[in-house]
């Protein structure tokens, strides 16, 4: 067993100095595989203490210079791919195909926000009098504590240091204790691209400790969390209360919208690979599927049959499509989901069985003729559950689109323009993929709406929210 007691702090590995941990266990086979140590409040200190300092170079550091270390940590992790994508299959459980392209994804992001922190620009405001002159400017807002999730260990930590880094701000990070290891790799990427001390620092322990820490201690004028509408809701209560400005990415419970005049074959294809990449542990996956009355049976008939031929099994196995569930929580979770349902009336038409005794394998699922009755048609599933249910009229899909407090992604399938425009106008959504799967590009925006959250971790609005603005009037005499 493997015990992790480092943090990165002020550009150096350094033990933690807590005597507590976490037991981290192996998504494939259940077996405790290490052991993370937490940071005490005396390393939380010091990281505060390393980005106020990092900050403080990383300011004065011009948006070209920013811009060359950030692409070069991306050229870092390009090359170092296909050791990182093993290590993230190993802690997180996913295919090492997808692992790989995280990864990518990762380091495409990292050169969109080098290349827009050259570009974060101020204007000149004409003025009322030829004695005065008016501009604005962009400065950092600071540094910035962020919290990340284990699902993408890289590439959500990525959409978090890239935009603030490329603002000129410094990062006290925590990752995911599912998976140290995997993140700690990109604290090594930026050392070794020429990153100042102090600007990224990785701590690890209590999350609730961690936060109401970071959150309320004056030198963190930033908050970046993603993960779940509970915690999230906690996380920017504490931030409002020290007026702190946040950037929410939580959960959602996205539609998946197939109307008539769909092309089925293409859809069922790409709405298959949608819901089960990651063993649908994806906040943007499609989980209630809207099937519109006259191509729902033949829908629910290839649906099934697609997901039916998904390779369960480790991460690292040649043959693999889909791996584990992170955690044996997650499986008790989904497991109980899955029966509610089934106990008011789904059809259990694929699926919905544990394989094998060890490891958190769980079959590709497939449930029918679901109803709002059920728990989970509310509550975020976040595993390899597809739901399937019919609607006869836009109106009803509509409606039920937005019956949910959630508003991150939605998708829709339809050859009409007509249906097209007034799905755009009226899902209460913050992103939505018609007719192909679109959503999670660097040059995107990516974010929701409702209890989904608010801000955007993608495109030229992914950096807004690391800058402030500041109004000069200069009066000559």
């Amino acid at each position: 067993m493997h015990t992790h007691s480092r943090l990165f702090i002020n550009g150096d590995w350094v033990g933690a100095t807590g005597n507590r941990y976490t037991d981290n266990h192996d998504p494939a086979s259940g077996d405790i595989s290490g052991r993370l140590m937490h940071a005490s409040k005396a390393d939380l200190a010091a990281a505060v203490a390393a980005s106020q300092a990092g900050f403080n170079v990383w300011r004065a550091t011009s948006a070209f210079e920013r811009c060359k270390i950030i692409r070069k940590a991306a050229a870092l992790l390009r090359e170092r791919s296909e050791a990182i994508a093993a290590l993230m299959t190993r802690e997180q459980g996913k295919p090492l195909r997808e692992a790989a392209v995280e990864i990518a994804l990762s380091a495409d992001l990292l050169d969109w926000f080098a290349e827009e922190g050259r570009r974060a620009y101020g204007r000149v405001i004409p003025s009322r009098s030829v004695q005065v002159s008016q501009s604005v400017i962009r400065e950092p807002v600071g540094p910035v504590a962020a919290f990340t999730p284990w699902n993408f260990p890289i590439s959500q930590a990525v959409r978090k240091i890239g935009p603030a880094l490329a603002a000129g701000c410094s990062m006290v990070i925590k990752p995911p204790e599912e998976t140290p290891a995997t993140t700690a790799v990109l604290a090594e990427v930026f050392h070794d691209a020429g990153l100042p001390e102090g600007v990224l620092n990785l701590v690890w322990g209590d999350p609730s400790e961690i936060s109401e820490y970071l959150i309320s201690h004056p030198v963190i004028r930033k908050v970046s969390f993603t993960g779940s509408v509970r915690v999230g809701k906690h996380i920017a209560a504490l931030a409002g209360i020290y007026m702190k400005r946040c950037t929410m990415e939580l959960g959602g419970h996205a539609p998946a919208i197939v109307c008539d005049d769909a092309d089925i074959d293409t859809t069922v294809r790409l709405l298959a690979f949608s819901k089960y990449r990651n063993c649908g542990q994806v906040c943007v996956s499609p989980t209630r599927f809207l099937i519109q009355s006259g191509v729902y049976e033949i829908f629910r008939q290839k649906f099934v049959a697609e997901a039916s031929r998904l390779q369960v099994g480790p991460g690292d196995a040649p043959q693999t499509t889909m791996g584990p569930l992170i955690s044996a929580r997650r499986m008790h979770a989904v497991d109980e989901l899955i029966a509610d349902a089934v106990e008011h009336g789904a059809s259990l038409d694929l699926g919905g069985k544990r394989i094998g005794n060890a490891g958190n394998f769980l079959t590709p699922t497939v449930l029918s003729d679901v109803t709002p009755a059920m728990r989970i048609m509310n509550e975020e599933p976040f595993g390899p559950v597809a739901l399937l249910a019919r609607f006869d009229t836009i109106d009803q899909v509509i409606e039920e689109g937005n019956r949910l407090p959630y508003g991150l992604a939605s998708y829709a399938f339809t050859r009409s323009s007509a249906s097209a425009a007034r799905l755009a106008a009226e899902l209460e959504v913050g992103m939505l993929s018609i007719n192909h799967l679109g959503l999670g590009l660097p040059e995107t925006p990516f974010g929701g709406v409702k209890d989904s959250g608010y801000g955007s971790e993608g495109g030229t609005e992914a950096i807004e929210s690391y800058l402030v603005t500041k109004f000069i009037s200069h009066a000559s005499v």
